[in-house]
């Protein structure tokens, strides 16, 4: 092939050339957003537009996001503030991200994990009996899974959480710009988010809230961002935010996403006819339109990357926030999936730039691996 066919959004989008072009305005800036001069108050100007764009973008007002180094730090911040609002239980959904349970741990709080039915989705049963408590609990469920792509019922959550006198955080960095989001409906307290999920540069992100949630800074400093999270903002990565918001929003109100879900029901579809032991996981429910993840008996992840790799091919084999070793998948773990398919499983994530022409050649050379594991098989 004469070029790398990126399918590996979940982990990062391509940096969109809005957000190109707002940073490098930016970059023509030069100061510090806290200073009361004209070059500062210029730099206020694009914190504060991006702010608007973001805000947009997850249906709250600007004054609701607090800018961070990415979606890692705005669930340590989210976290943090458990205690202080009433919570000293934390449940947390089986399939969630590793950061969330590691910061709760470090926050000092007793943390219960709820369970998950064979297609990811949180036990319902264990969340009432959990809420039932007498002490309010501080509930982290994500949107939608970066593994699987199988969407939570949040707004079910929700009500729930809030009758009980409870906290919602929803991790909801990969369901942004592909799923609509508008905090004034969705039901979470707290959301959280980051640029490169959506095209924006990477190390910024954001804690988005419905209302104005009280923050008490974990990054103590110079009061920046309302006192919320000190130091210095990223001028030139919360313009490329900004510019990363605008145009996935754009892409929504286009319903972008509808497209991306045609390539991937064919994608799957082409594969399943080929391969009748195919499984692809979270099939049974509502998932994100862009993401695929999927495993047939007898073959290796670890193999399988670099046999598309050199294809020409970027996928992933889950979440690509660890050490780039391929290991069993705690996702497919908490949903009972046997070890040895699990260790099999390829995540395929398409973004704007997909073509379903490239997706079509990509079920090609999969089948092509397939039917080769399936002859040694036979031949054994």
């Amino acid at each position: 092939m004469s070029r790398h066919v990126y399918l590996d959004y979940n982990a990062t989008a391509p940096l969109r050339a809005q957000a190109r072009a707002a940073m490098e305005q930016a970059m023509e800036v030069g100061a510090n957003a806290s200073s009361v001069h004209m070059p500062g108050r210029t730099a206020r100007g694009v914190i504060e537009t991006a702010r608007e764009a973001v805000g947009t973008l997850v249906g709250t007002r600007p004054a609701n996001v607090v800018f961070t180094s990415g979606g890692t730090e705005a669930n340590n911040l989210a976290l943090e503030q458990a205690q202080a609002l009433g919570c000293a239980r934390v449940l947390v959904g089986a399939t969630e991200h590793p950061a969330i349970g590691e910061a709760a741990s470090r926050a000092g709080l007793k943390v219960v994990v709820l369970g998950c039915d064979a297609n990811g989705i949180v036990n319902m049963s264990e969340l009432a009996q959990q809420l039932a408590h007498p002490e309010p609990a501080f509930v982290a469920i994500m949107h939608a899974n970066n593994e699987t792509g199988a969407i939570q019922p949040i707004e079910e959550i929700a009500k729930a959480v809030r009758a009980a006198q409870g906290i919602l955080l929803c991790d909801c960095v990969q369901s942004l710009g592909k799923l609509p989001i508008d905090l004034a409906t969705f039901g979470p307290h707290i959301i959280t988010i980051s640029a490169h999920k959506i095209g924006g540069p990477q190390g910024v992100g954001a804690l988005a809230m419905a209302h104005d949630v009280p923050i008490a800074p974990v990054n103590k400093g110079g009061g920046q961002e309302r006192g919320r999270r000190g130091g210095t903002e990223n001028l030139i990565g919360i313009a490329g935010f900004g510019g990363a918001a605008q145009a996935a929003h754009a892409q929504l109100q286009e319903n972008h996403p509808a497209d991306l879900r045609i390539i991937r029901d064919a994608f799957e579809t082409r594969l399943q006819q080929a391969a009748p032991d195919l499984v692809v996981f979270s099939q049974a429910v509502e998932r994100l339109p862009n993401t695929s993840c999927f495993a047939a008996p007898g073959l290796d992840a670890e193999k399988l990357l670099m046999t598309l790799d050199l294809a020409g091919f970027a996928v992933s084999a889950g979440s690509a926030c660890s050490s780039g070793k391929v290991s069993r998948s705690h996702v497919l773990g908490a949903m009972g999936i046997e070890e040895t398919l699990a260790l099999g499983a390829i995540r395929v994530s398409t973004g704007w730039q997909t073509d379903a022409e490239d997706v079509t050649k990509l079920a090609d050379c999969w089948l092509a691996a397939y039917r080769r594991a399936q002859a040694t098989i036979t031949a054994a």
